[in-house]
């Protein structure tokens, strides 16, 4: 199964279909009506959800990339169970801390909980560019099949973020941990037409270090990073020390 959350209409999900049907040929899509870009692992609960078929094997969902997930799996995909989902290919990168906050990584996220392998695809891209999709198409096919070929845990999603170069110019693949970076400094303040304040929240622009061994550093260096992704999110190191204090 395809999912992003960029919406169904997204140059990256198309390049990405075409990219799952070269490994099989009984690809599905199930995707956002709209940009759901930023929602993390966003859930519908508040109000009903519709589901609008596309072709024979696609449906857009009025909800977000956590939504289609779960309706694909449970609801829409009837032939047989879904033995991979495959997020993205996100416009714009998906590194770091940036995480938290996609909804790219939440729909691979979901899949995981529904113990379905996922790999999240971004791309990095300038400001004044469009995406370099031609770098995706030539890596993932044999990245993926890699990737199933060498398995990984039932509680780990694989995050990929390919750099914005030519084909010609990519390092090759690294295996990175995840760095670390914050977004959504940038706190643009307007007045609209009717005198009222609004707040637009932005990206940070200024370049920050990137550490040893991470996806930002790889990238950086122009290779395609590889970060496996845990969902235990449990810190062991501070279990003993609160352990002492709050319990009895």
């Amino acid at each position: 199964m395809v999912t992003n959350d960029d919406g169904y209409a997204a140059a990256g999900i198309g390049i990405l279909t075409k990219i799952a049907q070269q490994i099989s040929d009984d690809v599905w899509v199930v995707a956002p009506e709209s940009n759901q870009s930023g929602v993390g692992h966003g859930l519908t609960i508040r109000r009903p959800l519709r589901a609008r078929r596309l072709g024979e094997k696609a449906f857009a969902v009025d909800g977000t990339p956590t939504d289609c997930v779960m309706l694909g799996l449970q609801r829409l995909i009837e032939d047989k169970p879904v033995d991979l989902v495959l997020s993205g290919i996100n416009h714009g990168s998906n590194l770091a801390d940036d995480i938290t906050y996609s909804g790219t990584v939440a729909a691979a996220m979901e899949a995981t909980l529904c113990k379905v392998k996922a790999i999240a695809f971004s791309a990095l891209s300038g400001r004044d560019r469009e995406v370099r999709w031609e770098v995706a198409e030539h890596f993932a096919p044999s990245l993926i099949n890699k990737l199933l070929q060498a398995g990984w845990p039932k509680e780990v999603l694989i995050n990929v973020n390919f750099p914005d170069l030519p084909v010609q110019e990519i390092a090759g693949i690294k295996v990175a941990g995840q760095g670390t970076r914050k977004i959504g400094d940038a706190i643009i303040e307007r007045i609209d037409p009717r005198g009222e304040t609004y707040y637009w929240i932005g990206e940070t622009h200024a370049e920050q270090e990137a550490g040893e061994g991470t996806d930002l550093e790889a990238t950086n260096n122009g290779f395609i990073s590889v970060t496996p992704v845990h969902l235990d999110m449990t810190h062991p190191g501070s279990m003993a020390a609160l352990r002492s204090v709050v319990e009895s």
